[in-house]
Formats: C-alpha cells, sequence, structure tokens
C-alpha cells in the first residue's frame, strides 16, 4: 500500500485525479471512461495502472471487460488526501464535464437494459430466457407459504406472480420497462387478479415501504442489476423481521453473447459470491443450490437461494 507521498505524487496528475472522482461515484470500465473523459485508451489505462499500483483502485474482471473503482478499504489517512484532492477541483470545468458524461454513461446503460424488455414486453413468456425453466420455477413455489403479501422484483411479465396471485394475499411486481408494466397490468386485469399490481421502479430503489412485505422475489433479475448488492438490500429493506427473499438466478458462466442477447450485465453468480451477498447485507438461515442445468450449450445452470430477514417478531 502506497505511503503519504507516494499518494501525493499520484495526485499530482490532473488526469488521474478526474479518474479517481468518476470512481468515487460509479464504477467504471476502462471504455467507459475513455467516452467520459473523451481520451484515448493507452493513456488512461495507464494512469490506472499506476492507481492500481498504488493501492488507490481496485479491478474486476467480467468478461472480456475490467471495471475499476476505489479502494474503499484504504488507510484513513490516504482516503483523506483522495478526498481532499478531488474536492479541491470539485467545480472545475473538466470535473463538472466529468460527471455529466458520467450521468449520460449510466443513462446509456439503462437504456439498453430496457430497450431489450420494451422489446419483448408481450412475448417474453414464449421468448428464451436463460434459467428460465419449469424446475426452477418449481423449486421456488415450493418455499411459498400463502396467504402472504409478495413482491417480484424485477417481475417482467409477472409470470411467476400470475400463479402467486391465485392464493397469495398481494402481490406487487416492480419492474423499471414501461411497457412490461403496462403488460402486465393488462394480463391480470383480464384474469380478474384484483389481488395483482404492477409498479414501474428499479430493484435497486425499490418503491415500497420499509417492512412491508412477506416474501421478496428476484426472478433471473439480479444478473441485470449494475449494483446486486443494492439490490439484495432493498429487498431486505422491504422484508418484513421473519420475511424471506428467495431468488433464482444463473449458476456463473462464460457465455460472453448473454450481454448482448439478453441485455445481462452478469454473467451469473457463483454459490459463494450469492452466499455472501447475502449474508452482509444483514440474511439468516441461508441456502443457496444449484437445482437444474439445461441440455443444450451453453448449459446454464440455475441456482435457488434464499435468506431470513431475522428481527422483533421473528
Amino acid at each position: 500500500m502506497a505511503d503519504s507521498w507516494e499518494i501525493l505524487k499520484l495526485l499530482a496528475d490532473p488526469t488521474r485525479v478526474r479518474i479517481l472522482s468518476l470512481l468515487g461515484v460509479e464504477e467504471l470500465s476502462v471504455a467507459e471512461l475513455q467516452e467520459i473523459m473523451g481520451m484515448g485508451q493507452s493513456r488512461i489505462s495507464s494512469h490506472l495502472g499506476l492507481l492500481r499500483q498504488g493501492d488507490l483502485l481496485r479491478d474486476r474482471r467480467e468478461g472480456k471487460k475490467t471495471f475499476y473503482t476505489l479502494n474503499r478499504e484504504f488507510e484513513p489517512e490516504g482516503r483523506a488526501l483522495i478526498a481532499a484532492a478531488c474536492g479541491a477541483v470539485a467545480g472545475a470545468p473538466e470535473i463538472r464535464d466529468d460527471a455529466a458524461n458520467l450521468k449520460r454513461i449510466l443513462e446509456k446503460r439503462k437504456r439498453k437494459a430496457e430497450e431489450y424488455f420494451n422489446s419483448v414486453a408481450g412475448r417474453l413468456g414464449k421468448h428464451y430466457c436463460p434459467g428460465r425453466n419449469w424446475e426452477g420455477i418449481g423449486h421456488l413455489l415450493l418455499q411459498l407459504t400463502p396467504p402472504i403479501t409478495v413482491a417480484d422484483l424485477g417481475a417482467g411479465e409477472g409470470l411467476i406472480s400470475q400463479l402467486l396471485a391465485r392464493r397469495a394475499k398481494r402481490v406487487i411486481c416492480i419492474d423499471n420497462s414501461p411497457k412490461m408494466v403496462e403488460f402486465g397490468t393488462a394480463l391480470a386485469k383480464k384474469n380478474d387478479f384484483n389481488n395483482l399490481e404492477y409498479q414501474l421502479g428499479d430493484i435497486e430503489s425499490v418503491p415500497l415501504e420499509d417492512n412491508s412485505v412477506d416474501l421478496a422475489l428476484l426472478s433471473q433479475a439480479l444478473h441485470h442489476a449494475p449494483r446486486p448488492e443494492q439490490a439484495v438490500a432493498e429487498a431486505f429493506r422491504i422484508l418484513k423481521p421473519g420475511g424471506q427473499l428467495v431468488i433464482i438466478d444463473l449458476l456463473e458462466h462464460t457465455f460472453e453473447e448473454a450481454r448482448e442477447l439478453y441485455a445481462d450485465v452478469w454473467l451469473g453468480f457463483s454459490e459463494n459470491r450469492l452466499y455472501q451477498i447475502l449474508k452482509e447485507v444483514g440474511f439468516d438461515s441461508i441456502d443457496v443450490n444449484v437445482v437444474s442445468r439445461e441440455d443444450e450449450p451453453p448449459h446454464f445452470e440455475t441456482l435457488v437461494a434464499s435468506g431470513l430477514k431475522n428481527g422483533p417478531g421473528a
């Protein structure tokens, strides 16, 4: 880990301070930093390498891309120096331009996923979706105890919720695609489900009150979340004490084409990572298992994970 003198040397370069200011807000790839800052790859990669050597950054490999973020575990003195440097230039034109471009990049990420789901709204039940199969759904349904209030987060058309609404007290579908919400609402009305409602919202910022549902579902939705930990934390927040989170998702895989074909942000999750996410958020009685494997290449495998929110009255 770099000492204070080495950190000061790293902070003496304006480009590196711009990079640190951006990565203090959002994890970004080299290509995204290029687009935001208007610089070539070799220049940015060179600065990233120096910051990484000084242990100011953390990198994460996701398929062919490498993402960078600030090292949040850096010693307090080093963090104070970084914060002081970034704060001193916060009003500079370059920093303001970077912030505006960052906002555009994040909107671009969001639109890419939304465009995909808007394009398949009304057809998703018939459309191929990796990891969605009746065996996985069956494992999910076995863990339900009606009558309860259910939040289906990243519900899409709400295939599972249409089934749950037959017995659950109330089912709330949350999805960030307007067309998915429109189609699901029409389908619920057609099937006379007065206890099934659809709301437009992000699974990382769920438009529901704290401690308001008995069961939260994330069915093939978590790998679309830029911040899976935040999505799981939101599920924890809206659950009542004693409530349960159930996740169906893909086991970690290497099918890179899933990013373009299905707007996937993550190529699945390992059992250990999913367990750690739930544990760090605060869930107890965590269970993570591989429940199925597809016969056709690329042989996607499906995980079912669950956890309880313990607390007063649990």
